[in-house]
């Protein structure tokens, strides 16, 4: 007998409007990038209901107490967007895993105090128009890299971050400065098809849900993925990345009438 579904917490209905995007990787490495996305925000989120960024909105994050221009100018654009009624939704990414954590002191320039965002839980189960549907980042459904596995668990473990972010500012960004490159380093060395997501981490993510639709990031391959769970058509949405040089940045576009990417 299957088990009674538990109701979403987060449910969109009617003329509600649901705008999702990640791995828009937002720094001062690259103004012309978040010129593209903040621009579309302003553009695409005058209507929206909900916005929802599904991890990687920064290129690095090393605790709320830390922030350059460029993000700056998002935390502020975010701010308007929430200021105008949209509700906004954030998840971590492999990037920026640290942002909207308490710091050791508490301090008034706290992310979802600034931005008015609710940080989400990865993965989460939302009421997408009546479908139940699984949103994540995407980086724990990639298990056959299992070196990145490991550093995921432990940078996710909350003992690690108290710790992490008990540290000087300044330590915190050489660290992560350090540890960027050596992931650099290490991703270069592995095949493509390794860093993707596993089938049967997909299957057993979308089964434990209860769900027919995945909508995540991270791999940084846009598509539309049909494919069948236990017998029943399902889909998976692959939000694309952000890169103004290489012409990548798109969002998609949830209504009652169904998803487009705009």
């Amino acid at each position: 007998m299957r088990s009674a579904q538990a109701p979403a917490q987060i449910a969109l209905s009617g003329s509600d409007r649901a705008l999702f995007a990640s791995d828009i990787h937002l720094g001062a490495h690259d103004p012309a990038t978040a010129d593209a996305f903040l621009g579309r925000l302003r553009e695409r989120s005058a209507d929206a209901s909900h916005l929802f960024l599904l991890g990687d909105l920064f290129e690095a994050w090393t605790g709320d107490d830390w922030a350059d221009p460029v993000c700056e100018r998002a935390i502020v654009a975010l701010a308007q967007t929430t200021a105008r009624g949209c509700r906004l939704f954030v998840m971590h990414g492999n990037r920026d895993f640290l942002l909207g954590l308490p710091l050791p002191t508490p301090h008034a320039r706290g992310f979802t105090a600034r931005t008015g965002a609710t940080m989400l839980a990865d993965p989460t189960v939302i009421d997408l128009f009546g479908e139940r549907t699984l949103l994540s980042h995407g980086d724990a459904l990639c298990t056959d890299d299992a070196d990145y596995q490991a550093f995921r668990s432990l940078t996710r473990d909350p003992a690690w971050q108290r710790a992490f972010l008990a540290r000087p500012l300044q330590e915190r960004i050489a660290i992560a400065q350090d540890l960027r490159a050596r992931s650099e380093l290490s991703k270069s060395a592995k095949a493509e098809e390794i860093m993707d997501v596993s089938p049967d981490a997909v299957q057993a993510a979308m089964r434990a849900a209860q769900v027919r639709l995945l909508i995540h990031g991270h791999t940084h391959r846009p598509a539309v993925h049909e494919i069948a769970i236990d017998g029943q058509p399902a889909r998976r949405l692959v939000l694309s990345d952000w890169d103004a040089a290489q012409g990548r940045g798109s969002m998609l576009l949830a209504t009652a009438q169904g998803i487009v990417e705009t």
